[in-house]
């Protein structure tokens, strides 16, 4: 007992005394204000630009010429613009033509917000894209992280006189981010103005990829699992309870999961370009009509509506006007608001409809869509068996061709990975673009290799692999970290701590209304030890065959989401450690959110996590000193149930290299008795210093 009272005493000595240590290493991490950027440091002088920078940079003098010219009917000039990285729909990957913000500036990551005045530009990414828009831009550009100073609004307003005017496209701004920079803006005087032709797409003019438009495919009830006309009727049913007569549905995945269709106009996500109506009497379905075709009419009952579960057809672009048309008869409608990874609806839906008849709540198809029904949880099982194939042969062959000298680069391995799921059975293809990341780049949570920076994979260096799949089942997001050569102790003890992170998380059994924010300790405890932290979420729901990223799960200390964990959820469980400028670790299952059957004393559901991703781990990478004896359990127990469950099917696939390598590095690690006596002091000091780290997180939270 005296130990243990020593261990907490000596831990909460030392855990306490690195907080502003932890602290301070998270600041320099993450930085603040304007980013200092090396290739940058002459801007007092004339730029002069080459190549790639050169087009960008006469991109920019483009759009302020038509900020000058063309900025209004009014022919009054703009004196700055804000360009978004959204679609219509705030859609989480774009098509090809969507990509306004990447054209304008060269940024190729998922999120940002630029605003271009006459004189200067500045762009605003999260944290985890810093790095990657300090490489892309050109010196025109200065970068900022969201949710720091200055923001959009300070920022406008610094650079800005009382009674300037900023433009904006409403259709792809959404409505949350309209109304507060609107407001920010106003109490400097500065006014917000709605331009609906998009002046990036003039300075684009013909260069600019024709919009896609595929045929829409219907997903068979043996995998939705429920018929559409059962989802609407559940939708109906919340509109009522809210005492709504209708809702604009705008997100795409939204679209495609209440009505049992996929598509392919979006690259990694099968959706297509859509709006959806629904009222007490009507569906309206807002599309291309070239999709209209006898299997679609015939799924969606749209050949003679004469009842309230048939879906009418409407070309896209009448949305607005039918909206604006049918609100008149209207006391309330549903229009979609912001909720984690959905954005909600756009200013322009928001604005064709009188506000007093307007209730701004998250969609209730959120909620429904996440909570996967029992044909959904069979199927992203069974297509996460399938990806551990896909995952075992890449990587078994990686070694074995490696070692017999062959050579690759991130973007050969990249296509690699691609290639092994596309022969799955069921597959259609990544579910996000394939991260390869080698050495320094690993460094970078979400690098993504190019021609300009493709690295060659070496023995001296990690490889972050961060992958997904699209099956009809099913979608799936795997990381795995692993070493050609001889890792340093340093990068033993990274990977160590980053998976006992990963199954402190995975071991957890809990009361249903712990708000995952709450968990995020959990995972980052180990790394938080070791005085780093890593500037990505911990987790994120994920759909079955929809969006990589999908709401409203959450796992980050940074935000405070109200929405709870609930039995046939699936999210991400990704904790990582970066080295700036040396190399990286992430490791990420997806888990699925069980009903253990057991009731808390508040009379909540106790809930668990299953591990339902199955690819090995690095067991050279794995410093069996730092683990506890129930996590080496973990572990022997994850690996056997590779063995059985992936096995079986490499098996029956006859893919032997692949099966010997995974029997290889799934070999059960021996429970020793090499703890000894002290066996359950160390423990009782892990668990001591788990919950510690708890308490540092909470002080961090509301520091």
């Amino acid at each position: 007992m005296w130990k243990l009272a020593a261990c907490l005493l000596l831990g909460a000595s030392t855990l306490l005394a690195t907080i502003p240590t932890i602290t301070a290493a998270v600041s320099q991490q993450q930085g603040g204000g304007s980013m200092r950027r090396a290739k940058c440091l002459n801007r007092d002088r004339i730029q002069v630009y080459d190549g790639h920078d050169k087009a960008l940079h006469q991109q920019l003098t483009a759009l302020r010429n038509e900020m000058r010219t063309r900025a209004s009917t009014q022919s009054t000039e703009l004196d700055a613009y804000l360009v978004t990285s959204y679609d219509e729909h705030m859609s989480d990957q774009l098509m090809e033509s969507d990509e306004r913000l990447k054209f304008l500036t060269g940024f190729s990551g998922s999120t940002g917000e630029a605003v271009i005045t006459l004189k200067s530009a500045a762009l605003w990414v999260d944290a985890r894209f810093y790095e990657q828009a300090d490489h892309e831009l050109n010196c025109d550009w200065r970068i900022f992280r969201r949710g720091e100073h200055p923001t959009i609004s300070e920022w406008i307003s610094s650079e800005l006189a009382p009674e300037s005017r900023v433009g904006a496209d409403p259709q792809l701004v959404p409505h949350s981010l309209w109304v507060n920079l609107e407001r920010q803006l106003n109490s400097e005087f500065i006014k917000l103005i709605k331009i609906h032709r998009n002046l990036v797409d003039l300075v684009w003019g013909s260069r600019r990829p024709a919009p896609k438009s595929n045929s829409i495919k219907i997903q068979p009830v043996r995998f939705a699992g429920e018929h559409w006309e059962s989802k609407v009727n559940k939708l109906r049913s919340n509109l009522t309870a809210m005492r709504c007569e209708a809702v604009i549905v705008t997100s795409l995945t939204e679209v495609a999961y209440i009505l049992n269709l996929r598509g392919s106009d979006i690259p990694y996500t099968p959706v297509f370009k859509a709006y959806l109506l629904v009222s007490n009497r009507e569906i309206i379905l807002y599309t291309n009509k070239t999709h209209k075709n006898m299997g679609l009419m015939n799924h969606l009952k749209s050949h003679s509506c004469h009842n309230e579960y048939c879906v009418q057809i409407k070309e896209y672009q009448d949305v607005l006007r039918d909206l604006r048309t049918l609100s008149q008869h209207w006391k309330r409608i549903l229009v979609p608001s912001a909720v984690v990874f959905d954005m909600g609806a756009s200013e322009a839906i928001h604005s064709v409809v009188p506000r007093e008849l307007i209730l701004d709540r998250p969609s209730p198809i959120i909620f429904l869509r996440a909570q996967k029904n029992e044909i959904e949880k069979q199927g992203m099982k069974k297509a996460h068996i399938r990806d551990g194939v896909a995952m075992c042969e890449v990587l078994s062959y990686l070694e074995e061709r490696f070692i017999a000298g062959d050579h690759f680069t991130e973007l050969s391995l990249a296509r690699e990975v691609d290639r092994r799921r596309k022969i799955q059975d069921l597959s259609e293809g990544p579910s996000f673009r394939t991260i390869v990341a080698f050495g320094s780049h690993s460094a970078s949570p979400h690098y993504t290799p190019t021609n300009r920076t493709d690295f060659e994979i070496t023995e001296y260096g990690t490889l972050l692999i961060d992958s997904g799949g699209q099956y009809h089942d099913g979608t799936t997001d795997v990381s795995r970290t692993i070493h050609l050569g001889e890792p340093s102790p340093e990068q033993v003890r990274a990977y160590t701590n980053v998976l006992i992170g990963m199954i402190r998380l995975s071991v957890l059994t809990f009361p249903e209304n712990l708000k995952p924010a709450e968990l995020d300790a959990l995972a980052r405890g180990p790394v938080w030890g070791d005085m780093n932290d890593y500037p990505h979420g911990t987790g994120h729901g994920i759909g079955s065959y929809l969006s990589v990223h999908e709401s409203p799960i959450s796992v980050a200390y940074t935000t405070k989401q109200r929405y709870s964990f609930k039995d046939g959820y699936f999210f991400s469980n990704e904790p990582g450690y970066y080295k700036r400028g040396e190399f990286g670790i992430r490791l990420e299952n997806v888990l699925e959110v069980q009903d253990t059957g057991n009731v808390h004393p508040s009379g909540n559901k106790f809930l668990s996590f299953q591990d339902i991703t199955l690819v090995p781990f690095e067991p050279k990478m794995i410093d069996r000193s730092l683990l506890s004896a129930p996590e080496i359990k973990w572990i022997n127990e994850y690996n056997a149930r590779i063995r059985q469950l992936v096995g079986d099917e490499l098996k029956r696939k006859q893919k032997m290299e692949a099966f010997y390598w995974m029997m290889n590095k799934t070999r059960n690690i021996p429970d020793s008795d090499h703890y000894g006596s002290a066996a359950p002091v160390a423990l009782n000091c892990r668990i001591a210093t788990l919950i510690l780290s708890a308490i540092v997180a909470n002080l961090l939270m509301l520091g």
